[in-house]
């Protein structure tokens, strides 16, 4: 999957990703309040060991003594509440962004062209759906409360130091640069495993639906040895980078921790001089060190988050990646009011790629309104993509297809293809039941009565009236408790209900048996009589009546004619028939 638009920045990734979090302001304001308060309460309780030591301990004054134990206790409330707020607000941002996230990258992938399919795995698209998605929340929530909450606690103690003593606090002060240098140094580490976890988690996922969608392919091949192996590899890759991000994060903490740890020593050291000792008090001393040592905790935590914060951007680049994919071209303005089904392909060439060679050469042909066309030929002449530019799922390299006189590209998509039924070779069911299978795509309910009506003119109702539940059986996903036969036969109903001009049918009769093949035929011919079919068969015996077939072989149109026409020629039909009746012999 290429990026349509230059690669940006991790500035520019995050800015981004802060525009999802822009609509909650309100209760992000709320939230970075909160966090001001939380903060606030550390600085405090390191503020409130300088009277602790100094009333209580050295001067026994009575009132501090009383009033210490109440302001701890207070202390200790308004950083619960707050922690609180924090956690929760920040959690709600976080489940709003994700479905929002989510939301557009299913809104696209419903819009992306089949080409975007034909070179991504559907492992890959659910990786970003499910984990990048997930790591760009923590990096818009989750990091910020970390980087807010915990940089204000660091400026508030830094600045009760510098109160306390200034000269003491430069040299904290000093340990920065090298902290930052530091951060700087494994942040690009940090983004570039990200990035390869992210890949790599999307292979483990394809691996995985590969397996499970194959498991008799599997078995019955004795392939389960091949696949454990592939798919340690896989696993193994994934571990390593997973060891890699553990490892540098591991070794990033003490160096910083050892750094700051380097300026609390030199910062005891001093203070223990007799010129110092003698210019500070012991609750001011205490105060200042309580204050360095509750520096490291948030300070750990934020060495901690700079590894998911790379892991957070390294996502939102994938995921914005998927969402700058363009849609699929909708720049018709036309309508057809009344689409009456005549087809015409004018010098028509296509190519997948500008690299490849032309898959379809030329192809010119017409059908009239409520003719029946049919394709034929080898597997890959091209007889599936032909079909395939009419409801524009790609679109031709040049030539054009006109329908009832008008190029289809001028026509708005959803005009275009509420007028095409498509039943394909490989049937698509929906974990569902009968009933919604079959009214698949009905703008409106459907009546029980019209839902019968398809099935039986489809041959189906026979087998769906054995089922406990009848229409309201679930079918499984991708129709996995139904036969081939039964799944193809609920497709055709699909069809039949959507009653549209043109009718495409590719292979549609593939996984029937000769028996149901005679009643589906019985079915399609009937419907045939007021629609415009193009149907892609492999069985010859199914297109015989067909009012022209075209044969077709490396991309161009060899032959045209009717069946008998053809059987005449004596020659590329005539052949495919001839080695098909042997075959049935």
């Amino acid at each position: 999957m290429k990026p349509i638009a230059p690669e940006m920045s991790a500035l520019q990734l995050y800015q981004r990703l802060l525009g999802y979090v822009k609509p909650y302001w309100l209760v992000f304001t709320a939230v970075i309040l909160s966090m001001l308060v939380y903060a606030a309460s550390e600085t405090a309780m390191a503020a409130l060991m300088k009277p602790l030591m100094d009333g209580s301990f050295v001067e026994k004054d009575p009132l501090v003594i009383k009033w210490l134990p109440f302001a701890l206790i207070g202390i200790f409330l308004v950083r619960g509440v707050a922690n609180f707020l924090t956690t929760y607000g920040l959690g709600w941002i976080a489940r709003n962004v994700i479905m929002s996230l989510r939301a557009e990258m299913f809104d696209r992938l419903l819009t992306l062209p089949a080409s975007f399919y034909d070179n991504s795995t559907p492992g890959q698209l659910m990786s970003k759906l499910l984990y990048d998605v997930e790591q760009v929340a923590d990096a818009a929530t989750d990091a910020i409360l970390v980087l807010v909450r915990d940089t204000l606690t660091i400026v508030g103690l830094l600045l009760w130091m510098i109160y306390l003593n200034g000269m003491l606090s430069l040299i904290i002060l000093l340990t920065v640069p090298f902290i930052g240098l530091l951060v700087y140094k494994i942040s690009t580490r940090f983004r570039r495993i990200s990035k390869t976890i992210q890949d790599s988690m999307g292979d483990v996922s394809h691996s995985s639906s590969e397996i499970i969608e194959g498991h008799r392919e599997v078995k019955t091949f004795g392939s389960q040895q091949y696949e454990a192996t592939r798919f340690n590899k896989i696993n193994q890759l994934n571990r390593r980078q997973r060891m890699k991000k553990i490892a540098t994060e591991a070794i990033s903490q003490p160096i910083i921790e050892l750094i700051a740890v380097i300026g609390l020593a030199v910062v005891i050291y001093l203070a223990t001089l007799p010129q110092l000792l003698e210019q500070i008090t012991v609750g001011t001393f205490i105060s200042f060190i309580t204050a360095m040592f509750m520096i490291l905790t948030p300070l750990k935590r934020l060495t901690k988050l700079n590894s998911k914060l790379q892991a957070g951007i390294a996502a939102a680049d994938s995921v914005f990646t998927m969402l700058d994919q363009q849609p699929e071209a909708d720049l018709g303005q036309q309508t057809l009011p009344q689409v009456r089904g005549n087809i015409r392909y004018e010098q028509v060439c296509f190519q997948y790629d500008n690299t490849s060679s032309n898959v379809l050469n030329n192809i010119s042909f017409e059908i009239k309104a409520g003719q029946t066309i049919a394709f034929v030929g080898h597997s890959g002449s091209g007889k599936t993509t032909l079909v395939s530019l009419l409801p524009r799922f790609y679109t031709p390299s040049s030539g054009r297809i006109l329908l009832d006189g008008v190029d289809i590209n001028s026509l708005r998509l959803a005009e275009l293809r509420k007028n095409i039924s498509l039943v394909n070779q490989q049937v698509i069911l929906f974990n569902d039941t009968i009933a919604n299978n079959i009214c698949y795509g009905q703008p409106q309910q459907v009546a029980e009565k019209d839902i019968i009506a398809a099935a039986k003119a489809a041959h189906a109702w026979e087998f769906i009236q054995k089922l406990p539940l009848g229409l309201q059986t679930q079918v499984g996903q991708n129709g996995v408790l139904l036969s081939g036969g039964q799944r193809q036969r609920l497709a055709i109903a699909r069809a039949l209900l959507r009653d549209t001009p043109i009718l495409v049918l590719d292979e549609a009769t593939a996984s029937l048996d000769s028996e149901a093949e005679r009643h589906i035929q019985s079915a399609l011919e009937n419907l045939m009589h007021s629609r415009t079919t193009l149907v892609i068969a492999h069985r010859l015996s199914t297109i015989e009546k067909a009012d022209c077939i075209v044969v077709m072989h490396n991309g161009h149109i060899v032959e045209t004619g009717t069946h008998q026409q053809l059987l005449e020629k004596g020659q590329h039909y005539a052949e495919l028939h001839r080695l098909q009746f042997q075959q049935q012999q």
